[in-house]
């Protein structure tokens, strides 16, 4: 694995701390992320298989190669823009793995022209047909992977179909290129303990090396096959049959997947600094600038053992308050509160004093900010400033 070194250009002043800070803000642990990072290389090393990260939730330059294998990828994303941003980096190796939209394919021939191998992804017909007419017109083999859908969660080609992945597979070699199969297990997001997990993951890979199968005994190619999600991505005991694994949080973790269980609260890389800026003494609140424009409306542990609310609150230093939450939110304030049923206190937090709050789901709170500030271990210092990019 390649790690790239602190860009002397994204180097800040040596008095740059969490405390100069204007909040809300995004702060990135870069030793929880490289941890977490090592964690599933070396996970996926030991089974021979490749990662492709999916870097739809880092959308940044610097977190990127510090992820991927080589600073040509591979890599996976979920928006031209992405694809477009990361290829401006020199990233050469890209799955665009969101169904594509025949309108867009102009944009992915000019990537492809400018020396990008950019794979779609695409699950009816039409697409494939879309695909093929394109290649014709610029002249180049447009490479396209089937969805599969493993689990009736989403998007997808059930691998039972056989006679719509042929068909799909046909209509693509009339004038692309099959690259393979991939799938996600988008419903081990519903937990349920190890065991479920692994179920999940067996699930998901049966699926995909079965359309592979499929596609193969047909006479047509499919050189890859390609699973993803975090949590199976760490619970899979077999991954035979399978060419690459795709995953993207586990970059960063978030509470919806400590709530499964596929990582610690320390693990989570991610916080949002923000500042107190009231009190509601009599309804044990503390308010803070850190409304859900910064921590986005996610409330994926709702539904999860552990409500984190909008977030769990930690101290400054990163570690969390006994049951201390953000209860509710607006737009630019976040409420402060013990978990509903606890009996723990609220911390004595004057207005001006600082709290960092753990995401429930790192895509969607990263996507409200624009720069990761990078810390280190316990430290306040603020050793880079890392851009991040939005859009499609």
């Amino acid at each position: 694995m390649v790690l790239a070194t602190i860009d002397p250009t994204t180097r800040l002043a040596a008095s740059t701390s969490l405390e100069d800070l204007e909040t809300p803000c995004l702060v990135l642990h870069a030793d929880r992320m490289d941890r977490n990072v090592q964690r599933l290389r070396s996970r996926l090393d030991a089974m021979g298989v490749s990662l492709r990260p999916h870097l739809k939730t880092a959308k940044s330059i610097e977190v990127a190669r510090r992820v991927m294998s080589s600073p040509e990828g591979p890599a996976t994303v979920s928006t031209l823009k992405e694809a477009e941003q990361f290829a401006a980096a020199g990233v050469r190796d890209i799955i665009y793995a969101v169904g594509i939209a025949p309108a867009k394919l102009a944009r992915v021939a000019e990537l492809r022209a400018s020396g990008v191998d950019l794979v779609v992804t695409l699950d009816t017909v039409l697409q494939a047909q879309a695909v093929a007419e394109a290649s014709r017109q610029s002249g180049t083999r447009i490479p396209a992977i089937i969805e599969i859908d493993c689990d009736g969660h989403r998007s997808g080609v059930r691998p039972t179909d056989q006679a719509q992945l042929v068909e799909i597979g046909q209509a693509l070699t009339a004038g692309a290129e099959l690259r393979g199969v991939l799938t996600h297990a988008g419903d081990s997001y519903k937990g349920g303990g190890v065991e479920a997990l692994r179920l999940y993951a067996e699930t998901e890979r049966l699926a995909v090396v079965e359309a592979a199968r499929i596609l193969r005994n047909a006479g047509l190619p499919c050189p890859v096959v390609s699973v993803g999600s975090t949590p199976t991505a760490h619970h899979a005991t077999d991954l035979a049959g399978v060419t690459e694994v795709r995953a993207g949080v586990f970059v960063f973790f978030d509470l919806v997947m400590a709530g499964l269980g596929v990582c610690q609260i320390d693990d989570i890389a991610l916080s949002v600094l923000a500042t107190v800026i009231g009190h509601q003494r009599e309804k044990g609140w503390i308010i803070t600038d850190g409304g859900w424009m910064s921590l986005s409306r996610d409330r994926g542990t709702g539904k999860q053992a552990a409500d984190q609310g909008y977030g769990l609150v930690c101290d400054m230093d990163g570690a969390p308050y006994h049951d201390i939450i953000v209860a509710d939110a607006n737009q630019e304030h976040g409420i402060i509160a013990v978990r509903p049923g606890s009996n723990a206190r609220l911390p004595d937090l004057a207005v001006g004093d600082r709290v960092r709050i753990l995401p429930n789901h790192a895509c969607a709170t990263a996507a409200q900010h624009e720069t990761y500030h990078v810390v280190r271990g316990r430290s306040h210092a603020v050793e880079a400033r890392w851009t991040r990019f939005g859009g499609w």
